[in-house]
């Protein structure tokens, strides 16, 4: 079964970048495809050496643009929805 994936980035010289998902087994990796003059070898990299580089390129940066994108979105609590931490009444403390 082929992996679920989303570009990332597309370099200038034809290098894409995706974050894919392995359906059967769950793993989430960075799946890079070199470009044709290049030899055009697909691999496959675990996200924490992919971040863990030092040097941030435009394809870092976009894999953390991506991640700060599905947080913003998974944090948004439904209307009705309490903010914040819960208080309780405790009549010792008058509140």
């Amino acid at each position: 079964m082929p992996p679920d994936e989303r570009e990332l980035y597309c370099s200038s010289n034809g290098d894409r970048w995706f974050l894919a998902r392995d359906p059967a087994t769950g793993n989430v990796f960075v799946r890079h495809e070199a470009n044709v003059a290049s030899g055009g070898r697909v691999s496959e990299i675990d996200i924490g050496a992919f971040l863990s580089g030092g040097e941030r390129h435009p394809e870092h940066q976009a894999l953390l643009r991506l991640i700060g994108r599905i947080i913003r979105g998974r944090s948004r609590r439904p209307r009705g929805r309490a903010k914040g931490p819960q208080r309780h009444h405790d009549p010792r403390r008058g509140s």
